[in-house]
């Protein structure tokens, strides 16, 4: 077990670890919503939407965070602003501006010709590279998360049950939306240091819809999810520092495979009860 857990005793494994718990937390709290009120492809769009403003920060010599979070709230703004004025349906717009992002971003990449390595730290991260402003970067965005979805808990609530019985208890379901869709930008362009731009999706629907199966109400679900999230981060790293595999990849993978682990358990143990009560019935 000692020789199975060495990993951890090195110093960038543990701040790995670290980081990838933050991001766990993150995308546990978000990822409930995202899945509560069907939003995966608008967070899958965001991590493509994240593509063109990180290539262009590299470039320039600026922190690559830096440019995610602008390029993100570009595509949450055009998003808004394709629904307002082109009188297009959600799905429609984000779809759009989704390949029209992943487009830009393979273009800025494939014009500069020194760009590969970078490349590879963009789409599947870099968790093991993390440093201690990452960290502190993550604590700080973890505590925003959970200000706002504990002061906007009731709001969330009412738009994903009833959007016009939210309108007429004054609960203004439109800035609700927005908070939330923020919260989804934040989360996406916190996790992408950890899991890249096309595996932070990961992170935020496996282990929310692995909870789901155990909690029934939403603070615990999302509890549960954050620590789900955490132990697909060990996990992966555990997995990916002995079969030398990517270690982004690897979390995600678990992350998503936690979900399905999750069902087939839930799955196996609803049997389990239902034949247990089958059988007192009969002897009864």
């Amino acid at each position: 077990m000692s020789l199975l857990l060495d990993p951890f005793t090195v110093v960038f494994v543990q701040r790995a670890l670290l980081t990838g718990a933050l991001v766990a937390v993150i995308c546990g709290v978000v990822g409930t919503w995202v899945v509560l009120r069907g939003m995966a492809f608008l967070g899958e769009a965001m991590a493509h939407g994240m593509l063109p403003g990180i290539a262009v920060a590299t470039l320039l010599g600026i922190p690559p965070i830096l440019g995610a979070a602008i390029s993100a709230t570009g595509m949450s703004l055009g998003i808004g602003m394709l629904q307002r004025r082109g009188r297009l349906s959600a799905d429609t717009s984000i779809g759009l501006l989704f390949v029209a992002s992943l487009a830009l971003g393979v273009i800025v990449i494939s014009a500069s010709r020194s760009f590969a390595t970078d490349a590879t730290a963009i789409l599947f991260g870099d968790i093991l590279a993390a440093a201690s402003t990452d960290v502190l970067t993550l604590a700080i965005v973890a505590v925003i998360t959970l200000v706002v979805a504990f002061l906007g808990h009731r709001s969330f609530v009412a738009i994903t049950v009833d959007p016009r019985q939210a309108q007429l208890l004054g609960l203004r379901p439109q800035l609700a939306h927005v908070l939330l869709v923020g919260l989804i930008t934040l989360a996406v362009v916190a996790a992408y240091q950890a899991v890249g731009s096309l595996l932070v999706v990961g992170m935020l629907l496996g282990p929310a819809v692995a909870a789901g199966r155990w909690a029934t109400r939403i603070p615990s679900t999302m509890a549960l999810a954050a620590l789900i999230g955490t132990a697909s981060v060990a996990v992966g790293l555990l997995i990916s520092w002995h079969a030398g595999t990517a270690a982004g990849a690897t979390i995600a993978f678990v992350a998503i495979a936690s979900a399905a682990a999750s069902a087939a358990l839930h799955g196996l143990l609803a049997q389990i009860s239902g034949r247990r009560r089958a059988l007192v019935e009969r002897t009864s």
